[in-house]
């Protein structure tokens, strides 16, 4: 066991809980499907479920919808290369789902430590002999002076 790769979570799921299989590889679609079908269906059109074998794809404008039901068997192909799994494409008109938008990071501003905050974590760190340790422990007490400064406690 000690010798063996590291696998991918997935690949122990399906055995275990073979009703996952489908739901990881609608996930997986999902995530590669602008690279699969291109930005300008991508734009128009997201897999919504795979069933039987047969990729379920929401389109939104009826134009659309023409072109990739005309393009369905070369979307097929191209689907069923990447994922065997995937039979079959069945387009319809719709709502796309909404795609949850990253969250915008948050800039914190972090307290500088005065010259006897610094003082005082040398001295604490100096104690430890081992060099590597005492960075280690200069670090976390710098973060934990920073972090107890921010919320305005006192130390």
């Amino acid at each position: 066991m000690r010798g063996e790769a590291p696998r991918p979570v997935g690949d122990l799921l399906i055995p275990a809980m073979p009703q996952l299989a489908e739901r990881l590889v609608e996930h997986r679609l999902r995530r590669v499907w602008p690279a699969l079908v291109g930005p300008d269906v991508a734009r128009r059109a997201q897999p919504l479920a795979l069933s039987g074998g047969c990729l379920h794809v929401v389109v939104d404008n009826s134009p659309w919808l023409q072109e990739l039901t005309l393009r369905g068997a070369e979307l097929t192909e191209r689907l069923g290369k990447h994922c065997p799994a995937v039979r079959s494409v069945r387009f319809t008109l719709g709502r796309l789902p909404d795609v949850e938008a990253p969250a915008p990071a948050r800039v914190v501003a972090t307290p500088s430590l005065t010259a006897a905050d610094i003082a005082e974590i040398d001295a604490a760190a100096s104690v430890i002999k081992d060099d590597g340790l005492a960075t280690a422990a200069r670090r976390l007490l710098t973060k934990a002076w920073r972090s107890s400064s921010a919320r305005g406690l006192s130390r």
